[in-house]
């Protein structure tokens, strides 16, 4: 279950950081259909906090509102390494895992995660330019600098800012399904997935950003409606008026992949879609996202996804 949602601040807190989470769960978007979250900013202190530039912010709730939280989230911006974090928040974490609620931190929240004990025993990852503090401050944590997030158990740890994003998106997704995550992603004018599905980290993201180029995005948004066509290289330059050498240059440029590959990451979206959503078996979904054969959906999809279509249907297929 994922409804009540608590962010604890403190007086470090980033606001990108902050922002990250409040933007994903925070945003009451039911006019699309969406879930609107039980969203909550919680403090230690009634008093407004100091914050970047000459802001300060100050939010009704105290760290008890969190006390039954589906997930806590810990911004990045503590440091525990130059001011320990407060005993009452450490507590919260502890309690909360302790009841199997989640625990996400992004960025430097990995710190806080870590002071609380709840680290110990997992795989976590934060951002690279304090992971060398990091190891040095906790060295018998195991810690991954490669991955944009790691979810070990309920406790998720992400990278850099924008890899929060990711890490959100990979919980809504794991507890909502793809749907919702896609829904908000679209809304955030995000990619809808770059995570590695039930891999649980993210390797290698399929990238689908806005470009400028009027032709290429035209292709973009017309593409996944028709992904049961061939869809070659070829075939794709004559409608987009271009030679295939053109094409492939421009494509490149506007979304950072070859469209061979692009492609590919579209049809193992649809075909996580089809899985999680529909009951039908692998070779009629092969074909409905234009793959030859069940084989090759398998093989794309592992690569993409990193487990298997049969593994993945059977850990996120939504019930009844």
């Amino acid at each position: 279950m994922l409804h009540k949602i608590a962010v604890l601040i403190g007086r470090h807190t980033a606001p990108f950081e902050l922002g990250v989470v409040c933007e994903v769960f925070g945003v009451d978007r039911s006019d699309d259909g969406l879930p609107v979250f039980d969203f909550a900013v919680c403090s230690q202190h009634a008093e407004p906090l100091p914050w970047a530039g000459g802001l300060s912010l100050s939010t009704r709730h105290r760290l008890e509102h969190a006390a039954d939280a589906d997930l806590i989230a810990i911004p990045g911006g503590y440091l525990p390494i130059e001011q320990p974090t407060a005993e009452p928040i450490l507590r919260i974490l502890r309690a909360a895992v302790n009841r199997g609620a989640y625990v996400l931190s992004v960025c430097t929240g990995a710190f806080v995660l870590a002071e609380a004990g709840i680290l110990a025993g997992r795989v976590a990852t934060t951002h690279w330019h304090h992971l060398d503090r990091f190891r040095v401050r906790y060295p018998d944590i195991e810690i991954d600098p490669d991955k944009l997030y790691v979810q070990d158990g309920p406790v998720i740890t992400s990278a850099g800012t924008a890899a929060g994003i990711d890490a959100c998106l990979h919980l809504v997704r794991t507890e909502l399904g793809a749907s919702v995550a896609n829904g908000i992603a679209r809304r955030m004018v995000v990619p809808p997935h770059r995570d590695g599905g039930q891999a649980q980290f993210v390797d290698t993201p399929v990238p689908h950003a806005p470009t400028e180029d009027d032709t290429i995005a035209a292709l973009l948004e017309w593409v996944p409606a028709h992904l049961n066509l061939r869809l070659s290289v070829e075939d794709l330059a004559t409608r987009a008026h271009m030679s295939e050498r053109t094409f492939a240059r421009r494509f490149t440029k506007a979304t950072g992949t070859t469209p061979a590959r692009w492609i590919a990451g579209q049809r193992v979206l649809l075909a996580q879609r089809l899985l999680e959503d529909g009951e039908l078996d692998v070779e009629r979904i092969a074909t409905r996202c234009g793959f030859p054969s069940a084989e090759l959906l398998r093989h794309h999809f592992t690569q993409i996804v990193g487990t298997t279509p049969s593994r993945y249907r059977r850990q996120f297929r939504r019930a009844g």
